[in-house]
C-alpha cells in the first residue's frame, strides 16, 4: 500500500492556519488531520466543528477527524456535516462501536477507531468488517510533542495481521511522535498513514519537512 501523510494542525500555528494548510497541501500532503479534544477523555481542549467547517473552504485535501473526547455519539453529525472525511473515535470511549461506524458510514464518512497505547489489538476484533481505519496511538493521547512509544510497531504488525486475517483493507494509522527517524520502520510494520504534528508544524519550513517525512517513509522501499 501507498503511504499517505496527515499533517495534524494540532501544531500549526493558529493566527496563520489557512496558510499553513495551504503550505503543506502544496508540498504534497495526503489529509489533513484533526485532534478534537475535550478536556474529559484527554487533558486538554481544543477545536470543534466550526474549525472543520473553515478548513473545508480553504483545502480539498480529506479532512481526518480525530474524536478523543467521552461521548462522540453526540458530535459525529455535526463534524460530518462540518466537512470531516472521516471521523475516528476510541475504543475506550465507545461501548457501542458497531452502532457508531455504522451511524458514520450511513453519513457518508469513512469510519474510524483509535485505541491506546494500553488498549489491546483484541478491542476491534468484532468490528473490523465495519473499519476503514484503525489509529494506533503511538503516544498517550491529550498534547502534541510527545515521545514516540517503541512498542507500537510490534502493535501496528498485531493489528495488520488482524485485518489481513479478517479480509480487511482498512488503512492502519499511527500517531504520536512520528518524525523521519521511525517513518520507514512504522510503514514497514504495516502504517498506511502518519499522522505528524511537530515533525511537521514544529519544523522551520514545514513544506521541507512534509517532503522530508516522505521520502523517510518510503526509504526503506
Amino acid at each position: 500500500m501507498t503511504v499517505r501523510l496527515a499533517p495534524s494542525i494540532l501544531a500549526a500555528d493558529f493566527a496563520r492556519l489557512g496558510e499553513q494548510v495551504a503550505t503543506v497541501e502544496q508540498a504534497g500532503a495526503d489529509l489533513i488531520h484533526v485532534d478534537v479534544m475535550d478536556g474529559h477523555f484527554v487533558p486538554n481542549i481544543t477545536m470543534g466543528p466550526l474549525v472543520v467547517k473553515a478548513l473545508k473552504r480553504v483545502t480539498k485535501l480529506p479532512l481526518d477527524v480525530h474524536l478523543m473526547i467521552s461521548d462522540p455519539d453526540r458530535y459525529v453529525e455535526a463534524f460530518v456535516s462540518a466537512g470531516a472525511s472521516c471521523v475516528t473515535v476510541h475504543a475506550e470511549t465507545s461501548p457501542h462501536l458497531h452502532r457508531t461506524l455504522t451511524r458514520i458510514r450511513e453519513l457518508g464518512a469513512k469510519a474510524g477507531v483509535a485505541i491506546n497505547p494500553s488498549t489491546p489489538v483484541s478491542a476491534i476484533a468484532e468490528v473490523t468488517a465495519y473499519l476503514d481505519q484503525v489509529l494506533v496511538m503511538s503516544v498517550n493521547p491529550g498534547f502534541g510533542g510527545q515521545s514516540y512509544i517503541p512498542e507500537s510497531g510490534a502493535k501496528i504488525s498485531r493489528v495488520r495481521a488482524l485485518l489481513n486475517a479478517a479480509g480487511s483493507h482498512a488503512d492502519i494509522e499511527v500517531d504520536g511522535g512520528v518524525d523521519h527517524t521511525n517513518a520507514a520502520a512504522l510503514v514497514a510494520a504495516g502504517a498506511t498513514i502518519l499522522v505528524a504534528g511537530v515533525a511537521i508544524f514544529g519544523a522551520p519550513d514545514p513544506a521541507a519537512a512534509t517532503r522530508a517525512l516522505r521520502q523517510a517513509a518510503t526509504s526503506g522501499k
